[in-house]
């Protein structure tokens, strides 16, 4: 805010391992989780000379990834919708030693996030996956504690039911709900 040269690459150094993490959680394994990053902090370096409190850089940063992540995630249904992406299935997950059974399962349960609406999905990924307390979340999103609630209740009760019905993720559904108890 002060106009300090190396502020942007302090910036840059400090909370994109944050941002890269968020969206990458969020959205799943994706190629395109950098170029998202880029976008949040060219809106943080844009918008920042209008935070009015410097203490709140980072809470301002997260706001921003997650306006990101929310256009990002309707980009995507829309793209499918519309059919104008061919890459419409969630890309191979390479590890140094493949578990074909534990990857197979990631790359299900990304797409039962995909049929969860943009808020709920948003709102477990950053408590649930990231581990951000519900008021942290509710504030990041713009809503009110027990709206963030209910968002975590619907998506946790979506997830429960399709992955119930996934005879590979019916095992992962006893731990899934007892993690988010």
């Amino acid at each position: 805010m002060a106009g300090e040269p190396l502020a942007p690459r302090i910036a840059w150094g400090r909370y994109s391992p944050m941002v890269r993490r968020i969206l990458r959680r969020s959205l799943g394994p994706e190629r395109d989780v950098e170029d998202a990053v880029q976008d949040v902090f060219l809106c943080v370096f844009d918008k920042v000379p209008t935070l009015r409190n410097p203490a709140a850089l980072r809470a301002f940063i997260i706001s921003v990834a997650v306006r990101t992540l929310r256009y990002e995630i309707r980009r995507r249904r829309v793209r499918s919708w519309l059919r104008l992406s061919g890459d419409t299935e969630t890309p191979d997950l390479r590890v140094v030693h493949p578990d074909t059974d534990s990857r197979e399962a990631l790359v299900r349960f990304y797409r039962i996030l995909d049929r969860i609406n943009v808020r709920d999905r948003t709102a477990f990924a950053l408590h649930y996956i990231e581990g951000m307390e519900v008021p942290e979340v509710a504030s990041s999103l713009g809503v009110s504690v027990p709206t963030t609630r209910r968002c975590l209740a619907r998506a946790k009760e979506r997830l429960v039911l399709f992955a119930g019905r996934d005879p590979l993720l019916i095992e992962y559904v006893a731990h899934l709900e007892r993690g988010m108890q």
